[in-house]
């Protein structure tokens, strides 16, 4: 096959669950469980907790006990809200990645700034993001957190676009949010692969999301706690102490969150882009495929990403040339209509990087903080980039070297349930790209590579289940590069996430299967939801926060991955389940295993999001239509919003 065919020939088909191949139709839900509620009025009720809880640009988790924008609450958030507003949906992820820092993170918040300052903590004034989050690029005209959380994001954008491809098109959603998208994952592959072994690694539990699972126990008792009158918690003004991390969690958390603010939020990932082993040098990929911005088989090269996609927006397979748009719309650099031309793109970017309305200019940033290279107050210069790396992946000051202050210093931990939806996301990445006129082939090749290192470095055949590695524990010589670690045996539902992807080897995914329905978890038996942790663990805590409760979310990953590994019978008894337990407890944050008792807060927008998700049979499908029990096939979801889709 020459070259322009490989470039242009359609991608091997990945099936999997939250994208599923085949054509549209209706569910196999079995028997609705007894007392199941009309779901045609559960919709209506989660359809309502989302408009209660938007704020006109984002949707809060919950207006008293988290009254800020959070990064992975939103991703879930607009898988479900895209069933009632596509449009609403979108600009959910949008305001999110508005808030994205020059190197690629994402916060975990991005606060209001009509919020009282008392009303939550960590608050702005404790973060410091456009101060100390500076040299990484932290925006200067909105305030965020300084740590990020698990990707769903490249997920979400995927299968809201699905929603309603029309309106996605025409509004280039997928257009604007791919390269915030691509350099998300290029952040945590290139700057949290702390232990070189292609992983990502968290250098926080709140990173996770997971923020007191036992597995944490070990990795944190390293981390001298902030003493606790040096905050106060605004969380137990609206939920109970027994359900909420200890003040000890607190402390250690604040600990961990003042160092990295202190060190400037920079990550202790491997000084001069090289391994100790030599495996990546100057840019190099540590698979060695890729060199000085292409592959070594000469397949990406001079500028082209890993997608096919060119810098400036053309296609390397030659269907669009010139700059033009792969529609026609946009010919050498500027719009047939005329209203953009002479190098501007469509967006208002000039080819050189600077904005139209001429607030940026030679190369500069448009903050103004960056021009020819560096700082305007010379801190940077000459060969430095704007989050202060030198341009062959060097830190000026070192942090690769792990010292004080830089992420996974203390705490550097790779999970399995943050890999995997990385993974996922992957995926959803290429399909995005191919969307856009890439074959997306690189970025399923690379999600297979990351499974591949998931099995390896997490996976324990003899329990059944993938695990934590603490790569801070277990070594005579912390401070050696690569981090080797040892796996932490707590048994936490992340640990199960990993079902949710296509390219498991068989025998993993039959393994995760049965631990999933055995004593340790007890789903279809003991529990309908699964708990977040090993119900037979020491820890175990039916109440308290990620340390035995149900979840939503994870319930709703493990959802798919059992329907994607064939399980469809478990699948169907856990949507119901699901279903049941967010309507009677009112769409809580999270629930007690056993019982089903509402924990933390209701009216819990994640909750209420999924719950919407759940009830459509074809979650790709743009056309308002659903059905299930209590709701009859071809029912029109825009008469029970009682509103118009946009």
């Amino acid at each position: 096959m020459d070259r322009t065919a490989q470039l242009i020939a359609r991608p091997a088909e990945y099936a999997v669950a939250y994208d599923p191949a085949g054509p549209p139709g209706p569910p196999h839900f079995g028997a609705p469980a007894p007392g199941t509620p009309h779901l045609a009025a559960l919709h209506r009720r989660a359809a309502n907790v989302l408009a209660g809880n938007w704020t006109g640009t984002s949707t809060v988790p919950s207006p008293g006990l988290y009254p800020h924008q959070w990064s992975w609450d939103s991703a879930f958030i607009a898988i479900g809200l895209r069933h009632v507003s596509p449009r609403r949906a979108q600009t959910e992820l949008e305001t999110l990645l508005d808030a994205q820092w020059g190197d690629g993170r994402i916060p975990h918040i991005v606060f209001n700034p009509s919020v009282p300052l008392d009303a939550y903590f960590p608050s702005p004034d404790f973060w410091r993001s456009s101060t100390a989050g500076r040299a990484a690029g932290a925006p200067r005209t909105v305030q965020t957190s300084g740590i990020v959380q698990p990707p769903v994001h490249a997920l979400a954008a995927w299968l809201v676009h699905c929603a309603d491809p029309g309106l996605s098109r025409a509004r280039g959603f997928l257009t604007r949010v791919y390269p915030r998208l691509a350099a998300w994952h290029r952040y945590l592959l290139h700057r949290r692969d702390l232990g070189g072994g292609g992983l990502v690694s968290v250098v926080h539990p709140w990173e996770q999301g997971m923020d007191n699972a036992p597995s944490w126990d070990a990795p944190l008792s390293r981390v001298a706690p902030a003493p606790a009158r040096s905050f106060r918690r605004a969380d137990l003004d609206h939920g109970a102490p027994e359900d909420r991390p200890t003040d000890l969690d607190y402390g250690r958390y604040v600990r961990l969150a003042t160092e990295y603010r202190d060190g400037g939020y920079r990550d202790g990932g491997v000084r001069d882009a090289g391994n100790h082993d030599g495996r990546v040098q100057d840019g190099g990929h540590r698979d060695h495929r890729v060199q000085d911005g292409g592959y070594r088989d000469g397949r990406v090269q001079d500028g082209w990403d890993e997608d096919g996609l060119t810098q400036d927006g053309g296609y390397r397979a030659g269907r669009v040339q010139d700059g033009g748009h792969r529609d026609h719309r946009v010919q050498d650099g500027g719009y047939r209509d005329g209203r953009v031309q002479d190098g501007w793109d469509e967006d208002g970017l000039t080819q050189d990087g600077g904005y139209r309305a001429g607030r940026v200019q030679d190369g500069g940033h448009r903050d103004h903080r960056v021009q020819d290279g560096g700082y305007r107050d010379g801190r940077v210069q000459d060969g430095w980039d704007e989050d202060g790396r030198k341009r062959d992946g060097g830190h000026e000051d070192g942090p690769g070297a792990g010292g004080h202050g830089a992420g996974g210093a203390e705490f550097a931990v790779e999970d399995p349930a943050f890999n995997a939806l990385l993974i996922a996301s992957e995926h959803a990445l290429a399909r995005i790209a191919f969307e856009l006129g890439a074959t997306g082939t690189a970025r399923h090749a690379r999600a297979e590579r990351l499974t591949a290192a998931l099995v390896e470095r997490l996976w324990d055949p003899a329990e059944g289940m993938f695990f934590c590695r603490d790569l801070r524990g277990g070594d005579p010589d912390p401070g050696r590069r690569p981090l080797t670690g040892a796996l932490v045996p707590e048994r936490g539902v992340s640990g199960l996430v990993p079902l949710l992807l296509p390219g498991l080897p068989r025998e993993v995914a039959t393994a995760l299967v049965r631990t999933l329905r055995g004593p340790h978890f007890g789903l279809g038996t003991t529990t309908r939801l699964a708990p977040s942790y090993d119900l037979l663990g020491e820890a175990f805590d039916p109440h308290r926060y990620w340390r035995g409760p149900a979840w939503f979310n994870t319930s709703w990953l493990l959802e798919r991955g059992l329907r994607l590994h064939g399980d469809q019978a478990g699948a169907d008894a856990l949507r119901r389940a699901v279903l049941d337990i967010a309507d009677t407890s009112d769409f809580a944050e999270y629930v007690d295993p056993y019982t089903g008792e509402a924990c933390g807060a209701t009216g819990f927008s994640w909750t209420a999001a999924l719950t919407l998700d759940l009830l459509h049979d074809d979650t790709t499908s743009g056309t308002g239509v659903m059905a299930g029990p209590g709701i009859p096939a071809g029912t029109d979801i825009t008469a029970l919003k009682g509103g118009d889709r946009g």
